[in-house]
């Protein structure tokens, strides 16, 4: 089922300054000098703005391009308000804790009624706000109850070449053509039992679709032909606790490294962390520990990753990529148990890892030696992932302030506070030089104010 829907409100216009290339064609001998002073100051407002770094052109997955966060070279904005520095903002329909994704031009994003009964996507033209579409997806007859952090439609989709991939875990997965709006494929074949309902994000890689599955029952890993939906290969977790424990559960996303020239696909899991071959879903690592309903992403450099071990006394590890088997004992370089993330995922800058709690400690841990070098309190309650760029930490807290965090002083701080309408669970997306922020009744797209 497939709706038409009116304009968003709250638009604000771009303006359109007009074609500057004839400056001088029209411009008499007498006037030629201001002329040239005037392409002079031109020049330097161009220059001036080039100042500001590059543009983010898409966002195509939960945590951008590298799948960590990260971005160099590209100013965001640094202080707005609900009143001033907000290009537009959307109301939108429905409920979802997922971040959005764009190709430049169009916005994505999963959402469902409250009760679950309808899942489905919207999109947005990225200029003006405009809600353009919504389409609906799945309407499951039964439907478990969702925590009171979490939503029917959390796992983030996945943007590539056209097509709109997402996953609202037992309830289906789907495949979209973002031209015509056509659903190219269903799969509903999975069922899982959340307790508490979906949160893994799926990955797109080389063709291939890659959920993670680990829900009370039968906790697995599986892979899907991207084309056809189909099942390519799937891998039952080792060892599960029995069935309905609720510590098999896990709804962290995976993470795609390359070592030595060989990809591991990184998969943080209820009481152990997998690495697989993404191609043929042979098990190539393997770390246990005591943690479950685990939600942060792995972050990786060259030879390490670094993954958070959930509920239960949650740790950071750092783990040797370049173990095989049963590694726990051989390959964990360090462990680190104060004030470690359950919910937003770390950060990894300059060899500095920086790890949330959910309420509101940073901790900045040395990535060489898992020895504490930093912190300061930020504050609040956080469920969302971080973004960086340019020197600044962008926290979203759920009571709908994002405090930015400059890792450029000698002693990180919090040095903006830019409060908004809403309750914030979704992590930001960055367009442009603006950031995307999904509040649980709108969307933003904020450009500040200087």
């Amino acid at each position: 089922m497939r709706h038409r829907l009116a304009r968003a409100d709250c638009m604000m216009p771009s303006l359109d300054p007009g074609p500057t290339s004839t400056l001088l064609q029209r411009v008499s001998s007498r006037s030629a000098m201001f002329a040239m002073r005037c392409l002079g100051i031109l020049l330097f407002v161009i220059a001036a703005d080039s100042l500001h770094g590059e543009e983010v052109s898409s966002w195509p997955q939960f945590r951008g391009p590298d799948g960590q966060g990260r971005l160099t070279d590209v100013s965001l904005p640094r202080k707005w308000s609900e009143e001033e520095g907000i290009r537009w903002r959307t109301a939108l329909q429905g409920l979802g804790h997922s971040t959005p994704v764009h190709d430049g031009q169009t916005i994505w994003l999963t959402t469902a009624t409250a009760d679950g009964s309808n899942l489905g996507v919207q999109s947005l033209d990225a200029e003006t706000g405009e809600l353009l579409e919504q389409i609906v997806l799945f309407t499951p007859s039964q439907r478990d109850p969702v925590h009171s952090t979490n939503s029917y439609a959390s796992p983030s989709p996945v943007l590539h070449d056209g097509r709109l991939y997402v996953h609202y875990g037992t309830y289906g997965t789907a495949c979209l053509d973002t031209r015509s709006s056509e659903v190219l494929w269903k799969n509903d074949s999975f069922r899982i039992e959340h307790q508490g309902g979906p949160g893994s994000s799926p990955v797109l890689h080389n063709g291939r679709l890659f959920l993670s599955l680990d829900g009370a029952v039968a906790p697995e890993f599986v892979a899907l032909d991207a084309e056809t939906g189909d099942v390519c290969w799937r891998a039952p977790r080792p060892d599960p606790l029995p069935p309905h424990h609720p510590a098999n559960r896990a709804f962290s996303t995976p993470l795609i490294v390359e070592y030595q020239g060989a990809e591991q696909l990184i998969s943080v899991a209820a009481n152990q962390a997998i690495a697989y071959c993404p191609e043929t879903g042979a098990e190539l690592w393997r770390v246990r520990y005591e943690g479950f309903s685990n939600v942060p992403v792995p972050v990786a450099d060259e030879t390490t990753c670094y993954i958070c071990t959930g509920f239960y006394g949650p740790k950071l590890l750092a783990i040797d990529l370049s173990g095989s088997g049963d590694v726990t004992e051989s390959h964990v370089r360090w462990k680190y148990g104060r004030s470690v993330s359950e919910t937003p995922s770390p950060i990894l800058l300059d060899g500095k890892l920086y790890v949330l709690s959910n309420n509101g400690i940073l901790t900045i841990i040395d990535a060489a030696t898992g020895r504490r070098c930093g912190g300061c309190r930020v504050g609040g309650n956080h469920s969302a992932s971080p973004v960086f760029a340019n020197g600044l930490l962008y926290y979203c807290c759920e009571e709908g302030r994002v405090k930015l965090v400059d890792t450029t002083l000698e002693s990180p701080r919090v040095v903006s506070i830019c409060p908004l309408n809403g309750r914030i669970m979704a992590s930001p997306a960055v367009i442009g030089r603006d950031l995307l922020i999904r509040t649980e009744g709108a969307l933003y797209r904020v450009s500040g104010v200087e």
